[in-house]
């Protein structure tokens, strides 16, 4: 048996707030503990992986179309999810697999929301790419990590009267983070809340203290959390601004404030950010859902 993450704590007592306690957790997806167990053998099990993906038209409509996308540039199109399978890779059709998943498990109808899975995913394949880059880090982490950080906003969007007029205020304020315009509307956070989810559906422990931890960076510099949670954090922050500059968004205040520290913790020079700018676009521009 092995030991409570430090992370499982928090949200215990967390979760004993009367405001926290009343926003429902949606349980996790029947088909994501599928996508789980099949990845806890010592081998992908494509058939297992095909299984599942047949199993609903949407869920392998959406692995033929990125199959048949300008990224792979196909000569003859796919038309079978064991083709598209073998085409994407089993690991990259279980990160598909995993965004299409909790979208859906998710899905709440809210202009704020309108290219939040688009960014997630994006944020997801950019988390990947910048932890393949480091020394004994596991890029799925970083994949989960990208793909749940913000996953908190949809529950609280849903659950939360007010909370997209919280989510307007946030971004128009410069007296204080986004998180504390969120407390002090709420009595808590997109953060707290997404680390609950992440939890709730059995993600690493690491993973779900990295999204408690996303908007603080001071952690960076706090040898209380392991490395692998604050490696997170900071790749988390680059990955956003690369996320922006694809999408022509400004660089955030946060990245203004903390995106060179994020670098340094990294060690990564700006001339390296740059060239993932490139080397991303395509990857960037073949989400959609």
């Amino acid at each position: 048996m092995t030991s409570a993450h430090p992370i499982d704590q928090h949200i215990r007592q967390v979760r004993t707030h009367p405001t926290v306690r009343a926003i429902v957790i949606p349980p996790c997806p029947e088909s994501l503990l599928r996508l789980q167990a099949i990845m806890a053998e010592p081998e992908i099990d494509a058939d297992a992986l095909d299984q599942l993906a047949s199993s609903d038209v949407a869920m392998a409509a959406a692995l033929i179309r990125l199959a048949n996308s300008p990224l792979h540039a196909l000569a003859q199109p796919v038309q079978t999810v064991g083709m598209a399978l073998t085409v994407l890779g089993l690991h990259p059709s279980v990160e598909l697999l995993s965004a299409f998943i909790t979208r859906n498990a998710l899905l709440v109808r809210s202009p704020l929301l309108d290219h939040f899975w688009e960014s997630s995913q994006r944020r997801a394949i950019a988390c990947e790419h910048i932890g393949r880059q480091l020394y004994s880090f596991d890029p799925g982490l970083g994949y989960s990590f990208g793909l749940f950080c913000h996953v908190g906003m949809p529950v609280l969007v849903k659950a939360v009267r007010g909370y997209g007029s919280t989510v307007t205020e946030a971004l128009a304020r410069r007296d204080r983070t986004f998180t504390q315009t969120e407390n002090a509307n709420h009595r808590t956070d997109h953060a707290v809340m997404g680390a609950i989810v992440a939890r709730t559906w059995h993600l690493p422990g690491d993973v779900a203290q990295a999204i408690w931890l996303h908007h603080d960076f001071a952690c960076l510099g706090d040898e209380r959390f392991n490395p692998t949670v604050r490696h997170l954090v900071a790749l988390g922050m680059l990955a956003e601004y690369l996320v922006n500059h694809h999408d022509n968004l400004p660089p955030t205040r946060e990245w203004q404030d903390h995106g060179q520290a994020c670098m340094d913790h990294l060690a990564v020079p700006p001339e390296e950010l740059d060239h993932w700018i490139d080397e991303l676009h395509p990857a960037f521009e073949a989400v959609r859902f």
